[in-house]
């Protein structure tokens, strides 16, 4: 695995942080040969930069990577997570502190995650690092495992995870942790009150889903967490352009979401009364489509015109919302792939957010600095609630221009809001459209590890729980469903 004991052993070779500023300092202690290699090869401490040091034996003598100024405008504190892809097989020890100890450990775990599922495994050993002195390498690992899982379930495409392989896996994280799960599926969805998780999955040879599990006890605080699991979205009869329909394996990337905050908040054991809803569906083509101008009543009894078969995932996240909106939460937090418009205004690496609460603003604002999972709150601006007016029923799916459409979708789902203590809702992307620290090209897990920080402080934990000691298979798992199955089914020895 790639975190080992904090037990250093003799041939732990050390890794040098070295800046601008200290770089005369450390080249000054380095044996003779070293200092001389490093001259040799003129090395330069800039950011990212690296080199690796011989020692007279040709063995690997220690390694220096350089990092930004202390009083550098911005710092990447994730830059060492560079490390796990770029040194050979070996252990490694940091000589020194970087600029965060924690989030640089973090960031070497999560560097070394891959999804080989469809290659052949890479039986090649990757570096280990030592535990750093100060670091828990139980939560570190509990994280990281968690990021795994929901980067897997978004990496597989549409025929290995459909409807089916997404609730089997959600099944799988409740009961790992003993959690209380029921699935509505079909036709029992209208009989039920869920009229739009139907409409939006009808059309699919794969049955639309309601998945839900509580876990905790009764009496604690009531946190609830809402997904959007909408494994491949064609558009429906408003269908997508080839260009926009090639990344829809990862639409269901809130759900994921979503259920790696919820294996965090469980592993961890929080004092939390949870619950996971989670809507699942396939936005497909048949002839009982959705279309537009039609209308349905949702759960909430407001009537919801479809303007665009497109905007599906504000309709399927509306029922959900409000069943949970029914348990008067104490925190009600939403996940979705939900709009072009967020990426437009803040790119791939930065989601909105919208909450009508300033406190939890200022929270998930301060945990996703201090966790290095930015997020960047926009406005449920009032003015533009009459844009989802409807004109026959009491509110359209969308807005009818193109302006602002990441807030009209988020004043849409306030709509399906009023009983809970506080919401927040994150308009995710899920992907990396190329390869940074710590986040390897292809799917991500956003804003998870922020908010797993914010409960954690909110609400404390009972308990550690000790992670499995075997974590190569989790970190570095040729893919989380099993090859065989025609729609995945989850690996019996799974350990989250």
């Amino acid at each position: 695995m790639p975190l080992v004991d904090a037990v250093v052993p003799g041939n732990a070779v050390p890794i040098f942080f070295v800046t601008s500023e200290t770089w005369p300092q450390i080249r000054d202690e380095l044996p003779a040969p070293a200092a001389a290699f490093a001259t040799a090869c003129d090395f330069e401490p800039t950011p990212g930069r690296l080199l690796i040091l011989p020692s007279a034996e040709g063995r690997l003598a220690g390694v220096l990577f350089g990092l930004e100024r202390k009083d550098a405008k911005s710092r990447d504190p994730f830059l060492p997570g560079r490390l796990a892809t770029s040194l050979p097989a070996g252990t490694y020890r940091f000589a020194n502190a970087p600029h965060d100890v924690d989030l640089a450990t973090l960031a070497f775990v999560l560097s070394s995650y891959r999804f080989m599922r469809y290659k052949k495994a890479d039986n090649s050993q990757s570096p280990e690092l030592c535990t750093p002195e100060g670091v828990d390498k139980v939560r570190i690992l509990r994280i990281a495992n968690a990021v795994a899982l929901g980067r897997d379930l978004i990496n597989t495409p549409a025929n290995d995870l459909g409807p089916d392989a997404l609730e089997a896996a959600a099944l799988k994280v409740a009961t790992q942790f003993q959690a209380k799960a029921s699935v509505i599926r079909g036709e029992k969805l209208l009989q039920t009150n869920y009229p739009l998780i139907h409409a939006v999955g009808r059309a699919s040879d794969k049955a639309p889903r309601l998945v839900d599990f509580v876990w905790g006890p009764k009496d604690a605080p009531k946190v609830t967490l809402v997904g959007k699991g909408v494994c491949f979205d064609t558009g429906g009869l408003d269908i997508k352009p080839e260009s926009a329909m090639l990344l829809m394996k990862k639409d269901m990337g809130g759900a994921a979401t979503a259920l790696a905050l919820a294996q965090m908040i469980m592993d961890a054991n929080a004092s939390v009364r949870l619950r996971v809803i989670l809507p699942v569906v396939e936005n497909a083509i048949a002839g009982n489509a959705m279309r537009p101008g039609d209308i349905y009543k949702s759960r909430k009894g407001l009537t919801v015109e479809i303007g665009n078969t497109d905007a599906e995932g504000r309709l399927i996240l509306a029922d959900a919302l409000a069943l949970a909106d029914e348990d008067a939460p104490d925190l009600l937090l939403d996940f979705a792939t939900l709009t072009g418009a967020a990426r437009v205004a803040l790119g791939p690496d930065l989601p909105p957010f919208y909450t009508m609460d300033e406190d939890l603003a200022g929270e998930i604002a301060r945990h996703g600095a201090q966790t290095h999972d930015p997020v960047w709150r926009l406005p449920l601006w009032d003015p533009y609630d009459k844009l989802i007016d409807g004109k026959v029923g009491n509110l359209c799916n969308i807005s009818g221009g193109s302006f602002a459409g990441s807030i009209t979708a988020a004043l849409f789902l306030r709509r399906f809001v009023e009983k809970a203590k506080a919401w927040a809702h994150f308009d995710i992307y899920a992907w990396n459209p190329t390869a940074k620290s710590a986040r390897p090209e292809g799917a991500e897990v956003q804003v998870a590890r922020l908010l797993f920080d914010l409960i954690e402080a909110r609400y404390g934990c009972k308990a550690k729980v000790e992670v499995p000691k075997d974590n190569r298979k989790i970190v570095r798992r040729v893919g989380f469903l099993d090859h065989e199955s025609d729609e995945g089914s989850i690996f019996d020895d799974f350990v989250p």
